[in-house]
């Protein structure tokens, strides 16, 4: 399994719209389905709250793809 880079604009992103901005998503319902079903996972623990604030540093999967946020207070 790989890991993507994916770069915050900010200091945080929401788990819906980072589903939608990497690719996960094609749309913010379908991405509340994937984590209301369980098929969300952040850093490792299942993610079940679609508007879970994200940072730098956490790892997020789906279906064995995975995405690390990285930003300013990230480990380079």
């Amino acid at each position: 399994m790989t890991t993507e880079r994916f770069e915050l604009r900010g200091e945080h992103i929401t788990l819906d719209h980072l589903l939608k901005a990497a690719g996960f998503a094609d749309s913010g319902g379908q991405a509340h389905a994937m984590t209301l079903a369980g098929e969300v996972s952040v850093d490792g623990k299942t993610e079940l709250r679609k508007r879970a604030k994200l940072r730098a540093g956490q790892e997020v999967c789906v279906g064995g793809r995975c995405v690390r946020l990285f930003g300013e207070r990230a480990a380079q």
